[in-house]
């Protein structure tokens, strides 16, 4: 009856979701939906099974809402509103009840479903629209799919990249996926290819002789106990970036920087107490409801 817009399986059972105007649940041997889910009127754009707590799903609608759904409810549990559109959710495949959501406003949240009413972390690093994202299986890194040409890999307690793939034939990412085997991410853009990377750049695939193995040890050892050091860290974290994307990060540091300048003289010029300090983390949140 209505535009399908995302599908996901569940884990366990042979049951799957698909999601359009509203969210649909549906058991493989039958032809009509065992029940639909639906909280506002816009069209919901993408939907999760919870890889752990299998019974609980997420979805993102066009009108800025993260909804979370219990199956053994026939009413939505809660739904967090942002400030901008989210395109998608990923949930942790370690702990159950983190997820992150790719937004439109150039960043990543990861939230506690339990606390929705701010963020775990802010990821900040895109210059425009993050399209996608996905877990390794460890649920310590997630990989992240942009409008801006790249993909970067963030550590899910950091609110920056430490790694990021781009490309000069690489257009607009739109789909990125992490391997069950933690070694490579796969990404397909919008010039019709698919792109196989390594998870960690600088590893060497193939068979290692013992000694070899010992020596990238001892090497990974010695930069975790320097990785302080002002000359390891620059070495450690400069990456070259296309010149569009180092244009864009210097044009919105310097507008970052406008707007905590305005802040802090609007401030000064105040009653005391009459402008809060907002933290980072609460700003991009308008409201919670359950």
């Amino acid at each position: 009856k209505t535009v399908y817009t995302g599908i996901d399986h569940h884990w366990k059972e042979a049951v799957f979701a698909t999601c359009g105007h509203q969210v649909d649940i549906w058991d493989e041997q039958r032809t009509s939906p065992m029940c639909s889910l639906t909280w506002g009127f816009d069209s919901i754009s993408s939907v999760k099974f919870n890889p752990i707590e299998t019974y609980l799903l997420g979805s993102c609608a066009s009108d800025r809402n993260i909804v979370l759904y219990d199956m053994r409810k026939s009413t939505p549990l809660k739904k967090v509103i942002l400030n901008m559109r989210t395109n998608t959710l990923c949930w942790n495949p370690m702990e159950a009840f983190v997820f992150t959501a790719a937004n439109e406003d150039y960043n990543l949240y990861t939230f506690d479903m339990r606390y929705l009413e701010s963020p775990v972390m802010v990821h900040m690093d895109h210059v425009s629209a993050v399209l996608d994202v996905d877990y390794s299986p460890t649920g310590k890194e997630f990989v992240s799919a942009s409008f801006d040409k790249s993909i970067r890999i963030f550590p899910v307690d950091k609110g920056h990249s430490r790694e990021v793939y781009h490309t000069k034939r690489m257009q607009h990412v739109i789909t990125v996926k992490w391997t069950s085997d933690n070694k490579y991410i796969l990404c397909g853009s919008d010039e019709m290819n698919i792109r196989l990377w390594k998870a960690n750049a600088s590893e060497k695939l193939g068979v290692l002789a013992p000694r070899e193995k010992a020596a990238m040890n001892y090497n990974q050892k010695l930069k975790e106990k320097f990785q302080y050091h002002p000359k390891i860290r620059r070495i450690a974290q400069h990456r070259h970036l296309p010149k569009s994307i180092f244009c864009q990060i210097k044009e919105q540091r310097i507008m970052r920087e406008a707007r905590r300048r305005k802040e802090l003289n609007r401030r000064k010029h105040s009653k005391p107490g009459s402008m809060p300090f907002v933290s980072e983390r609460k700003k991009h949140i308008v409201a919670v409801v359950k």
